[in-house]
């Protein structure tokens, strides 16, 4: 390998965050981490709590590589991802509008992030989810406001990194105006891009002016912008608007170029080289297929750098501004959130409506609907809580087209059930109208019968606190 090869790769490896499969840092992966951007963990990594501190501290044991994780609190997180976040999410915090409890939950999240050797979140999510039937935002937003959304993403920022950790606004141009999952397919946002702008522009400049570290791209076509070009891979979009008009001076990274936007169009390796010369910085590589995706997306970078396909100095800019987000020193300080002030606000965004306080133990019945990988695998924990309260459920089932036949209480436990599980929805409640509806997502009250409660996300301050609305406690 020549000199200049050699170097080529070099940089290429400084934009580059792949991730990796199993429990711990393959061969590779310890090879390559002193040269890389950075490592992002998944939730296929993580077996039980404490899993993200291990494993960072295997990553930086020979070097000081930069840890990333998702961790947005609610329903997206790696830090308790085999127990429930212990935070609760954007639309509960969008809920209660109040921008100081938002920065002081960052503020807890990037002291526990901070403790466990993660310099990089990818979070906060600043999507406007202006469309209740997105499959993938959803409780992640904090509304559908853009003026709401973009002083809370502020805060969410101005906490976050007042420990010292780096945040990431995303996804833009904004993914919340989207019926497709991005990690399934390409969507394709319409209107004008007078309503764009209006709509979905103004939380990036609010976590801009926050000073955030770096904003994440979405794999998604804006045609009243550039047609038919993913936003990844847009010059308009990450040159023209997001330097030019909004001045952001930080890192951009790609959503990963293993979801199915990207891998099923133009694929990983040609996707990487045009973010680069679109004005992107670093390369989310995900982890599916890890060593060959890192292999081949590498030699890409350094083949179009070397044919003059990528100019060097964009490659060698990136790779800069890269380096940039190690070593984040902590911003104004922010108090945290104590446990205590995250189960209040959980309790303070409960939607109840025809509740009777359970008389005796119930039966819980599970209604999930398809995986969002942005989710993963993370569990809805209700039967905990239900039985600190001394209401621990005789039974415990997923719905699978019988109805328990038991005179006992029945709660029903799903998310957007009305709409992803209708028909098992309406036999439920066909052959048990006393049935109790506790939804994590986003189902329109007027749609509802009651009984009902809306919690607004999976994490465990919500199920406790649906918890203490079955049993009294909140009323």
């Amino acid at each position: 390998m020549t000199g200049s090869r050699s170097a080529l790769l070099a940089l290429a490896d400084r934009c580059l965050f792949p991730g990796f499969a199993g429990r711990t840092p393959p061969p590779w992966v310890r090879r390559a981490a002193p040269g890389l951007g950075g490592v992002v963990l998944y939730g296929r990594n993580l077996r039980r709590d404490g899993d993200v501190a291990r494993l960072a501290a295997e990553l930086r044991a020979d070097a000081d590589v930069l840890v990333a994780v998702d961790e947005e609190g609610g329903d997206v997180t790696r830090l308790h991802y085999r127990g429930g976040a212990t935070t609760p999410g954007n639309h509960v915090l969008g809920r209660l509008d109040d921008p100081g409890l938002t920065a002081a939950v960052a503020a807890a999240i990037g002291a526990e992030l901070a403790a466990a050797g993660v310099g990089f979140d990818l979070a906060p999510d600043v999507d406007v989810n202006v469309d209740p039937l997105n499959p993938v935002i959803g409780v992640r937003s904090f509304g559908a406001d853009p003026d709401l959304v973009a002083r809370h993403g502020a805060a969410w920022v101005r906490g976050l990194q007042s420990r010292g950790v780096a945040a990431c606004a995303k996804h833009f141009p904004g993914h919340g105006d989207t019926r497709v999952d991005s990690h399934h397919g390409l969507p394709v946002v319409g209107g004008d891009a007078a309503r764009w702008r209006a709509a979905h522009l103004p939380p990036f400049a609010a976590a801009i002016a926050a000073g955030v570290r770096a904003v994440m791209t979405a794999h998604l076509v804006l045609p009243a912008v550039e047609p038919g070009v993913p936003a990844t891979l847009s010059r308009r979009l990450l040159t023209d608007v997001l330097r030019g008009e909004l001045g952001f001076a930080g890192v951009v990274i790609t959503d990963a170029l293993d979801m199915g936007a990207i891998r099923d169009g133009v694929g990983a390796p040609a996707a990487a080289v045009a973010a680069l010369a679109a004005g992107a910085d670093a390369i989310c590589l995900g982890h599916e297929d890890a060593y060959r995706m890192y292999r081949t997306v590498r030699a890409a970078i350094a083949d179009a750098a070397a044919d003059g396909a990528l100019p060097r100095a964009r490659l060698a800019e990136a790779a800069e501004r890269v380096a940039g987000l190690r070593g984040h020193p902590p911003g104004d300080p922010v108090p945290a959130a104590s446990p205590a002030d995250l189960r209040a606000a959980a309790r303070r965004a409960v939607l109840a409506r025809g509740v009777a306080p359970l008389r005796a133990a119930p039966v819980l019945v599970e209604l999930r609907a398809g995986g969002n990988l942005a989710v993963g695998d993370v569990p809805w924990d209700l039967a905990g809580p239900l039985a600190e309260l001394g209401l621990a459920p005789v039974r415990r089932l997923a719905y699978a087209g019988v109805v328990p036949p038991d005179d006992r209480p029945l709660v029903v436990l799903g998310r957007d059930v009305p709409r992803t599980r209708p028909a098992d929805w309406a036999a439920l409640r066909a052959a048990r109208p006393d049935a109790i509806l506790v939804d994590v997502g986003l189902p329109r009250p007027d749609a509802l019968a009651d009984p009902y409660v809306l919690v607004g996300g999976a994490a465990r301050p919500n199920l406790r606190a649906a918890a203490e609305v079955l049993a009294g406690r909140i009323t």
